[in-house]
């Protein structure tokens, strides 16, 4: 009996020290925690602060769930909330009330009208027929201002087609043995596009002629994920001079113009984070009111503007010129998953002002300042 007395002592002791034990590393969990809130508190604040120097205009919003479908239209706020489907790929047609979307799962497009401005109801009005039944990941989409509204539209490089959007009937096929999926489409004039694919290749074409579309392969042999956009803005009144950036997953990023795709006019390493990214977490774009400029998101939780006047033609390591790390840094979200930027998009007339949108459903519109401009 003494012995077993004794046997159930330490149990019980032991007990009691399992129990201490607990409520010590729920303790330190709860310090923790504690500390991580007042340290993201303290990030704020000084991110805040900061941003009164930074800033002309910062608006930021809170959606019940992320987007990354946004677009820019007559000073308003277009996001993919208005249709009970999936939503894409969003694009405004220039020059009209008309906003045509993909759903992601087929090649097809659906039309809508936003309404005059005595109705805020958006209407689907029609849809245009793709070259594809069932496409993954859906069609890409572009347009430009026209006296005959239409689009270019896409999943594959082989099934790529310029569209009268009133009618729906086919106004050009770029007919291309390759069956690279898309990345973007991008309008150089009315009668010039150029195709930009996930491999790397670039596909520039004439509506005008009968000759095959040119063909610029990958500026690298890896196999890595490529995104491509051309300048629009005002270096680019001589089609010839528009200037094109391809850039990898790896960071290399890579600008070149169509009079000579197979050289590279300059290069440069963006030190990004590496992930695995598929096309539609990352953007690419040119500032299409200021020379020189590209904005870059999707491999983390901030915006990155870079000045690509600098650059030189052998590859170097760059920084960016202004960065924006309002997501990250204001993110509500306590679930510990990292806050990724879903996307962005430039204002088409005022030159430093952005539209952004992130993983926890922030949406920032931003006008930043040129620390470097104003210091000099």
């Amino acid at each position: 009996m003494r012995r077993q007395q004794q046997q159930t002592h330490v149990l019980d002791t032991q007990d009691t020290e399992d129990t201490q034990d607990t409520e010590d590393m729920e303790d330190m969990e709860d310090t923790q925690v504690t500390q991580d809130m007042e340290q993201s508190e303290d990030v704020l604040e000084d991110w805040f602060i900061e941003s009164l120097k930074t800033y002309k205009d910062l608006h930021v919003y809170q959606l019940e769930r992320p987007t990354r479908v946004i677009e820019w239209t007559s000073g308003k706020i277009v996001h993919g909330g208005f249709t009970d489907g999936p939503v894409r790929r969003l694009r405004h047609v220039p020059g009209t009330r008309c906003v045509v979307t993909n759903d992601g799962l087929s090649s097809d497009l659906q039309v809508w009208d936003l309404g005059g401005d005595d109705s805020d109801v958006i209407r689907r009005t029609g849809s245009v027929k793709g070259r594809r039944s069932v496409s993954e990941g859906g069609s890409r989409v572009a347009a430009r201002l026209s006296s005959r509204p239409r689009v270019l539209h896409g999943a594959q490089s082989g099934d790529v087609q310029l569209t009268e959007l009133s009618s729906g009937q086919p106004l050009y096929k770029l007919e291309s043995d390759s069956a690279d999926p898309v990345g973007s489409l991008h309008f150089v004039t009315d009668a010039v596009f150029v195709v930009g694919c996930s491999n790397g290749n670039v596909h520039v074409a004439d509506t005008r002629t009968s000759d095959a579309p040119q063909l610029s392969p990958a500026p690298s042999g890896e196999s890595v994920t490529w995104w491509t956009d051309v300048s629009a803005g005002p270096s680019c009144l001589d089609p010839s001079s528009c200037r094109i950036v391809r850039l990898s997953s790896s960071g290399l990023t890579v600008i070149s113009d169509l009079r000579n795709l197979g050289g590279a006019v300059s290069r440069a390493q963006l030190d990004v984070q590496t992930r695995c990214c598929n096309m539609d977490d990352v953007r690419v774009s040119w500032a299409p009111a200021l020379d020189d400029c590209i904005a870059v998101s999707g491999f983390s939780g901030a915006v990155h503007i870079y000045d690509t006047s600098v650059w030189r033609a052998e590859p170097q390591d760059v920084r960016p010129l202004f960065e924006h790390r309002g997501h990250a840094v204001s993110s509500q979200s306590d679930d510990g998953v990292p806050v990724f930027v879903t996307s962005h998009v430039w204002h088409p007339e005022r030159a430093r002002t952005l539209l952004s949108a992130a993983s926890d459903g922030s949406v920032h519109v931003w006008d930043w300042v040129d620390r470097s401009a104003a210091d000099g």
